[in-house]
């Protein structure tokens, strides 16, 4: 799409943002509805198209992630707008209450809203920000990633019959049609994607002043306590480390483990990964890597740790041979004995690669995490209370799971989000509704003369002198 298209698609959404002002919440309410019942009615074409895009994608695991999250986030909105979209009263200095004057927040719509959704989770990242965007009364439009074609196409297909293009629109195109995108003058811009994308994302729209949320990623580090319970651990880090082969921008990164637990923890990672997937390639609940250029990728980055003296351990339980295949499948490869000069340690890797790094205390895990980039998750696993808070108290973290992984991105009144490099703002929970709303202040003056009770009314004298003094009273 040319850029002047894009110029008129967003002259369109705001035109009709601005006529139809003031839109009561019934016709907010309709939107969520609509996109909905989009997934609802076509959840299976679009986790097919998934599939497609992928190479190979389980069928139930984006129909959880995609498509049933992302419909019961929408239910969430639902409930709730109601209660977000109402006035804050909010509290004036004495006296000018008992004066008859008000002040109030209003939490009203900021007008058109861009959302630049990646590809490993193509339709959650594109509806799941959306459906808060129309709770908070706004219009949108939204460019999906080309690298999953079909998924991007069926949404645009699936969108034009569900909404008018002056409410929600699809833009498809590649790295140059997202440049234009990040370029327009939205009132609001929404990234998910690599931090060194975003960096880009958020040049583009300073240029026009336009707000970002950007949700970016980095190394999240789980850190295993002497406490925790090796089984229950290394399952669920197996879990969320292989769930969409690694592909997620919460996956664990790396695992931080006590110096003499490192061969308890990897082989409980091991058992996990073997008991949850006896088999690979022909199994159809573990996904393909989504392009060749991401398994090079990968297949570069173990390399490069085997070659500076890691010990490469792949988790191959049916011993099948991933050499003569193109299917893009790569089993988990956990990395022993990882040194920070390795590539697995100095980028995010998203895919299946686990490096783990060993401590004699806690502290040095701590002090560690704290040197890095603030990453966009942190995992403790453990019983042990103080060391936990310990982690928790002295690192900053987008978000944390504790005894598990991933799970606080799935918890839909807590707010998901980064800091620092990591990314900015949030959305999900309450916070996402303000996220997509601009808080107005109103102020409403009382009938009686406030300046010139409080001596700020011109010509100055004794009582402004006194009004003065009263104020700096200690």
């Amino acid at each position: 799409m040319a850029t002047t298209d894009l110029d008129a698609l967003l002259k369109k959404q705001r035109d009709a943002f601005t006529a139809a002002r003031p839109e009561g919440l019934d016709v907010r309410k309709d939107r969520v509805k609509r996109a909905i019942a989009l997934l609802v009615d076509h959840g299976e074409a679009l986790c097919d198209a998934m599939s497609e895009d992928f190479g190979s994608r389980s069928r139930q695991q984006s129909m959880m992630t995609d498509i049933v999250g992302t419909v019961n986030f929408g239910k969430y909105c639902l409930k709730h707008v109601d209660k977000w979209a109402r006035a804050d009263r909010r509290k004036l200095q004495f006296p000018l209450g008992l004066l008859g004057a008000k002040g109030e927040l209003r939490y009203e719509p900021k007008g058109v809203i861009g959302i630049l959704s990646p590809w490993n989770f193509p339709v959650n990242l594109s509806f799941g920000p959306l459906m808060q965007v129309l709770a908070a009364g706004n219009r949108s439009m939204i460019k999906p990633s080309e690298f999953t074609e079909k998924t991007s196409a069926l949404s645009a297909e699936l969108c034009a019959k569900y909404f008018d293009e002056a409410e929600v629109a699809f833009v498809t195109g590649g790295p140059d049609v997202a440049g234009e995108f990040s370029s327009l003058s939205f009132d609001h811009l929404v990234f998910t994607g690599s931090t060194a994308t975003g960096r880009k994302v958020m040049e583009a729209a300073a240029k026009n002043l336009v707000p970002v949320t950007l949700e970016l990623g980095g190394k999240s580090p789980v850190v295993l306590g002497r406490s925790a319970d090796l089984e229950q651990a290394g399952e669920r880090i197996a879990m969320g480390k292989m769930m969409n082969a690694g592909q997620i921008c919460l996956a664990p990164d790396y695992m931080y483990v006590p110096e003499d637990m490192a061969d308890g923890a990897i082989a409980a990672v091991e058992l996990g990964a073997s008991t949850m997937y006896p088999t690979l390639l022909d199994n159809d609940d573990y996904a393909s890597v989504v392009t060749d250029r991401h398994y090079d990728r990968l297949q570069g980055m173990v390399a490069d740790a085997r070659d500076k003296g890691a010990e490469v351990i792949e988790v191959n339980p049916a011993g099948e041979d991933f050499s003569s295949t193109n299917s893009r499948k790569m089993p988990l490869t956990i990395l022993k004995n990882v040194s920070d000069d390795m590539q697995a340690m100095q980028e995010e890797i998203f895919g299946p690669v686990l490096p783990v790094k060993t401590y004699k205390n806690v502290g040095e895990a701590v002090d560690y995490i704290n040197e890095k980039d603030r990453p966009l998750g942190l995992y403790y696993f453990g019983s042990d209370g103080g060391e936990r808070e310990e982690v928790l108290k002295r690192t900053i973290s987008g978000g944390v799971t504790v005894n598990d992984v991933l799970f606080h991105v799935s918890m839909e009144d807590l707010p998901f989000g980064g800091v620092g490099p990591s990314g900015i703002g949030a959305y999900h929970g309450p916070e996402g509704f303000r996220e997509f709303s601009h808080a107005r202040s109103v102020y409403t003056q009382s009938k009686r003369d406030i300046a010139g009770l409080a001596g700020f009314k011109p010509p100055y004298g004794k009582a402004t002198d006194k009004a003065i003094a009263g104020q700096l009273k200690k």
